[in-house]
This record gives structure tokens, C-alpha cells and sequence, in this order.
């Protein structure tokens, strides 16, 4: 597979490692940066990378919590750009979509766009000249939910509590859009995934020659350090990092049960398009 430009530039922003390591990476991963990345660590002891920015879509998320707290939905509607999504016709759009899933309490995209909603949406998309599409719905019932914004309206969190405060959910729910926790609780995390940080330690220079008893142990060491760095209650609380989230919400008599976090675009990939070329195009076409 060939290695292109971007392909480098992606693996280089995400590892901070030098162009042609991380070139040589990624032929020797036939292209794959995942894989590329894995044999860094493996290799290296690289720590872990940046996740990858495929944040292309644009558009906003939105909350909605009950005033009892007991329950909350969290959206995301995208646009093609972030000149439509601060559009007030947009933003009037993603109101409607919030008050109906909420109403609701909707999980499901396609129910709640049946009807009224897809008539709006159409509407909408011929009048702006952009596509706009409702991408998820998710709803939150507990005891206690809090939710939290982050100001751009492109990152949004709700949070579970079995007792506490809507204030206290909400100050975990921004704790989470800060920090973006893989899982609630060390033993949430998918065990595959801990087995791939397994393998990953054991390969890391550091442990060649070792004792296959030191090298148990520091793999140890190494799994409940990357548990503790990845679990929500077990993370420094930002707005104190002398407690942890857990010993927070203990405090006020609470746990946390769950937590939803929406960002905007996460996992779609967008092609890039190059504007000279395209423009090179369109004359070559019209010539």
C-alpha cells in the first residue's frame, strides 16, 4: 500500500515521533496506523497516542435533564460546516429535535424523526443548501442526572448518580467532556483491551532479558496504572485533583453508575478535499 503525505502527518501529530520513523512505521504496518501504532509502543514504549482526530462532520450537541434530575437525553445533530451550525434557523432546528427526544424519551434516531420532525429537516436543507442529519439520541434514567455542555456546544456528557446532587452530576459530567474517561470503573474495561495493553508492555524494551516473575509483576504494575489513568472514579478531579471522582461522589453519599459522552463528528471520516486541484479541475473541465 502506498504511504502518502497525510498518512505520515496523521501518525507524526498523534505519536509526536519523528517523519521518517513514522513513515517507516506505517510501511512496515502496510499502511495500517492503528497497527503502526501498536508496534511504536511494542517497540518504543511509546505511551499511548492521540486518538485520532476524525472529528470532520460539524454541527452541535445538545442536553435536556428533567427538573427532578431523574432523567436526561443527549443529542447530536450535524452540518456540513460551522457556518451553519451557528446558524439560528439551525439551532432552532436542534431545539425542536432536544424537545421532542426529550418528550419522549427517545433512544431510537429513526422515531424520532418519523413525521414533523423529517418535514422540518427537508425544509431546512433546501433552504440552507447544506445536509443536516440527526445523528444520535441517547437517554440517561437514574437517580440522579446531571449534564454538562462544554461552551462550543460540540462536546456534551451526561452522567448517572445513585444519590448526590443534580449539581454534583453535572460537576462530574464536565469533569468527563475535560478529561474523556474510556470507562466508568476498572472493571468496565473490555477485557480484550486489556489484553492488548498486556502484550503491548510485554513487548516494550524494557522487559527483555527479565525474569518471567519481574516481568509478571511490572506488567501488573503497568495494567493497574493505565486502569487508574482510564476509570472515570479512579481520575484526579479536575476542578481538584487532590480527590478522585469517586471519593467526591462517596462524599456526598453517590456512585456513579454510568456516563454518555457525545463529541461532535467523533468517528466520521470526511475526505479532504484539495482546493487547488479541484479548482484545476473545474477549469481543465471547462476548457
Amino acid at each position: 500500500m502506498a504511504i502518502t503525505a497525510s498518512m505520515v502527518k496523521e501518525l507524526r501529530e498523534r505519536t509526536g515521533l519523528p517523519m521518517m520513523e513514522c513513515k517507516k512505521a506505517l510501511a512496515e504496518a502496510d499502511g495500517d496506523i492503528e497497527r503502526a501504532i501498536e508496534d511504536l509502543r511494542k517497540a518504543s514504549g511509546l505511551k499511548a497516542a492521540k486518538k485520532a482526530g476524525r472529528t470532520a462532520a460539524d454541527g452541535v450537541v445538545a442536553t435536556k435533564v428533567a427538573e427532578d434530575g431523574s432523567y436526561g437525553v443527549l443529542i447530536e445533530v450535524n452540518s456540513e460546516t460551522d457556518f451553519v451550525a451557528r446558524d439560528d434557523n439551525f439551532r432552532a432546528f436542534v431545539n425542536k429535535v432536544t424537545e421532542k427526544a426529550f418528550a419522549e424519551r427517545q433512544r431510537d434516531v429513526a422515531a424520532l424523526m418519523e413525521g414533523e420532525l423529517e418535514t422540518v429537516r427537508e425544509a431546512l436543507v433546501q433552504k440552507i443548501g447544506e445536509n443536516i442529519g440527526v445523528r444520535r439520541v441517547q437517554l440517561v434514567e437514574a437517580p440522579v442526572v446531571g449534564a454538562y455542555v462544554h461552551s462550543n456546544d460540540r462536546i456534551g456528557v451526561l452522567v448517572a448518580l445513585s444519590g448526590g446532587t443534580t449539581e454534583l452530576a453535572r460537576d462530574v459530567a464536565m469533569h468527563v467532556a475535560a478529561v474523556n474517561p474510556q470507562v466508568n470503573k476498572p472493571e468496565d474495561m473490555p477485557a480484550d483491551q486489556l489484553e492488548k495493553e498486556r502484550e503491548i508492555i510485554k513487548a516494550q524494551p524494557d522487559m527483555a532479558g527479565k525474569p518471567a516473575e519481574i516481568v509478571e509483576k511490572m506488567i501488573g504494575g503497568r495494567v493497574q496504572k493505565f486502569l487508574k489513568e482510564n476509570s472515570l472514579v479512579e481520575q484526579p478531579f479536575v476542578k481538584n485533583p487532590d480527590v478522585t471522582v469517586g471519593k467526591l461522589v462517596k462524599g456526598d453519599g453517590a456512585d456513579v453508575t454510568a456516563f454518555i459522552r457525545f463529541e461532535v463528528g467523533e468517528g466520521i471520516e470526511k475526505e479532504e478535499v484539495d482546493f487547488a486541484a479541484e479548482v484545476a479541475a473545474q477549469v481543465k473541465s471547462s476548457s
